[in-house]
């Protein structure tokens, strides 16, 4: 078993530098000792903690085996990879990178095909047609075949991809296909359109945690720091410090001035300053109210971290793992 922590990013491309850039916004610095040659690295100032580059797929897979703790991937190939995903894999958080959807897309000539039900009706034809069954193009084998079986699709059968998927049918190895998709441009270029229905998952770059690996004091240890400044980076961007001079001390007390806004809170006040906490997208009316009590100037203001005695992202892990969640 495992005794550090271990952290699984990316090898390489905009997924390794996306993630590099997420943990060094949170002050973890990733290292690489020997380069991009080297695939196991430390977190600068993080005790008892390690990095494994891996590819994103591979990523999935031992966090599935419990090789390793905590790795970055796209939730599209965490439900590939990992059948029964939700009793093994816990999402940490979901990262703002790498969106994509995995859609099921047909020819744009099959004008009378637009839900999962015209396609079900399809393949019953096409299969009495032709003497075999609709051919169906992806790399997200087990995705599709639960997301057709929910969908009451049978006559079907897959044909693994290998390359660039949305050729299959203008190829002529497939007549549909399931696959990603960020804009549907290249979908479109290809004479294929998404079913109406036809979004199977929509999936991001996440943080995610395995349920199955060797959590003792050590890993615990280096995750709660981790997950410490992963919570404060997060809340910064959430969060904004609103901060204004009320004469006299105002009119209105921080609840009114909050209105609501239950993520709001009361930071500091003295006299006639006022500070609070105000999630991004409630300042303007905070900052409306603050004039309209009398306020001759509203300051806003980003903030690098904003730590919490509570951490929700921990203690969802720990609840998980403590056999509790």
């Amino acid at each position: 078993m495992i005794a550090s922590l271990v952290l699984a990013v990316p090898s390489k491309g905009r997924l390794e530098e996306n993630a590099r850039a997420f943990f060094a916004r949170a002050g973890l610095a990733l290292t690489r000792g020997r380069g991009l040659r080297d695939y196991r690295g430390t977190i600068e100032g993080v005790e008892g903690a390690e990095v494994a580059y891996l590819s994103a797929q591979e990523i999935a897979r031992e966090i599935a085996s419990g090789q390793v703790h905590l790795g970055v991937t796209g939730e599209d190939l965490i439900h590939e990879t990992i059948a029964d995903a939700g009793s093994r894999v816990e999402v940490v958080t979901r990262l703002g990178f790498g969106e994509t959807t995995v859609v099921v897309a047909v020819p744009e000539a099959w004008i009378d095909v637009a839900t999962m039900d015209d396609l079900d009706d399809v393949a019953h034809a096409f299969r009495a047609r032709n003497g075999r069954r609709l051919r169906v193009a992806t790399k997200y084998v087990n995705l599709t075949r639960r997301f057709f079986a929910e969908a009451g699709i049978a006559d079907y059968r897959i044909v693994e991809s290998l390359g660039a998927t949305e050729g299959a049918p203008a190829a002529g190895s497939a007549e549909i296909i399931v696959d990603i998709t960020t804009t549907g441009a290249t979908l479109a270029a290809n004479g294929l359109k998404v079913l109406d229905d036809g979004a199977m998952l929509r999936s991001e770059a996440c943080l995610a945690a395995s349920l199955a690996a060797d959590w003792g004091g050590g890993a615990r240890r280096a995750l709660a720091h981790v997950l410490d400044l992963v919570a404060a980076e997060a809340g910064a961007r959430a969060m904004r410090t609103v901060s204004a001079d009320l004469p006299g001390g105002g009119s209105l007390d921080a609840t009114t001035i909050l209105e609501g806004e239950r993520a709001g809170r009361l930071i500091a006040r003295s006299g006639d300053s006022i500070v609070l906490l105000v999630p991004q997208g409630a300042v303007h009316g905070v900052a409306r109210r603050l004039k309209e009590a009398g306020a001759a100037h509203v300051l806003v203001s980003r903030q690098d971290y904003v730590f919490e005695a509570a951490n929700p992202l921990l203690d969802r892990l720990t609840a998980r793992l403590d056999g509790k969640g």
